[in-house]
């Protein structure tokens, strides 16, 4: 086929081609590079579990429900550890009795040093037995370790579970800080204080927030350094992972 005949079948495509090309040449770019990726993320948030292996009883929260600092949230049948605890305390106070009249019988020369010594080992294992009880007393119950919200309850009421098992997920409550990655090569215009306004996708919103710690270790493969930032106050509308964008107040000048 004639070279000019292949090149009028395909200018059409060519042309078109080259359109695109040059469109996307001339078009700008829609990211902007000072803006920085951020989530959202509360002071504290922690996943509570089972300290013992044992069946619960009725729980005492729910999903989305707001604890104080200590309250309950949970409890275990602790039948056979209170039962254990009684047994600890009876021969501890036994072992304090058998001491005392080895230290009597000494003064009388009835028995030796080495008696009265292992009278005096014997009260001392008593009373780890009973503060061991006592440990374990403590597991019968999950308390909050802070004020917040309950994010995720994993068990159900009268389920029996094993140590470690997951409880309770809690979110604290306050004011949340913002986490953000850097380019390293901004560090020497890093410093704490610095300003920020942060939008969060989820509201729309933008919202004035302050460097608040600087990592003092930079990510040696992605070249960028992690920063927390504080928002101002608290706004009821932000919640915990909701994820944004920044930009440095610096960067709009």
């Amino acid at each position: 086929m004639p070279l000019t005949v292949v090149a009028h079948r395909y200018l059409p495509l060519l042309l078109a081609l080259a359109s695109v090309a040059t469109h996307a040449e001339q078009e700008p770019t829609t990211e902007d590079p000072q803006l920085i990726r951020v989530l959202l993320a509360a002071e504290l948030e922690t996943t509570l579990s089972s300290q013992m292996s044992g069946t619960l009883g009725e729980l005492k929260t729910s999903f989305g429900e707001h604890v104080p600092k200590g309250a309950t949230l949970a409890r275990f049948n602790c039948n056979e550890a209170q039962a254990r605890g009684k047994v600890a305390v009876a021969e501890l106070a036994m072992a304090r009795q058998n001491l005392e009249a080895k230290k009597q019988l000494r003064k009388l020369d009835a028995v030796g040093d080495i008696e009265v010594a292992a009278a005096n080992t014997e009260v001392q294992k008593a009373d780890g037995a009973r503060a061991m009880g006592e440990a374990q007393m403590s597991y019968c119950q999950v308390l909050a370790p802070f004020s917040g919200h309950v994010a995720k309850v994993y068990v159900k009421p009268y389920q029996t579970v094993s140590a470690g098992t997951p409880l309770f997920d809690l979110v604290s409550d306050g004011a949340l800080k913002v986490r953000l990655n850097v380019p390293s090569s901004q560090l020497k215009s890093l410093s704490p204080g610095q300003t920020l306004q942060v939008t969060v996708h989820e509201t729309g919103k933008t919202y004035p927030a302050k460097v608040s710690v600087i990592n003092s270790r930079v990510d040696a493969v992605a070249q960028t350094v992690e920063l927390e930032a504080r928002f101002d106050q608290r706004y009821p509308e932000l919640m915990a992972g909701m994820s944004g964008t920044a930009r440095f107040d610096h960067d709009r000048e």
